[in-house]
């Protein structure tokens, strides 16, 4: 396999079991982005689409994946970024420097697992209220 240089997205609703080199399977009902990484290893790099992971972005049938993707745990720890469905090589990256991003990632999701949470708990108490709201203008327009 080659070194990519662009990726072209591919929407559909269930990832392929066979991928195809400098293709961007997307999912948006599973909300998770699948390619072969683009050194040319051969190695599956899955990216979950969500606040604390990575999103996508469309303009003009090119497709954009933020942040970058660190392939730090594969052997060849590539680094790249997808933009505008064209591959942008990031330089090497330190043991430390690697460790620290994993750690803010890391702090990321837990924040993003609290915010979810918060929100579950303002969604319920809204409900609650309109609920009462609703029953209380019910009896109103009923006198």
């Amino acid at each position: 396999m080659i070194r990519q240089t662009h990726m072209k997205a591919e929407f559909v609703e269930f990832i392929p079991e066979r991928l195809e080199p400098g293709k961007l399977y997307i999912s948006r009902r599973y909300s998770t982005a699948v390619h072969l990484c683009c050194c040319g290893c051969g190695l599956e790099v899955v990216t979950p689409l969500n606040p604390a992971k990575w999103h996508l972005t469309e303009s003009r049938g090119a497709v954009s994946l933020y942040p970058s993707i660190g392939n730090w745990s594969f052997p060849c720890k590539s680094h790249y970024w997808i933009a505008e469905s064209r591959i942008r090589w990031a330089g090497k990256m330190s043991s430390e420097v690697i460790a620290a991003v994993q750690n803010r990632d890391r702090q990321d999701a837990e924040i993003n697992a609290q915010i979810t949470e918060r929100f579950g708990t303002i969604r319920r108490r809204a409900i609650e209220l309109w609920t009462k709201v609703i029953r209380l203008l019910r009896r109103w327009f009923r006198l």
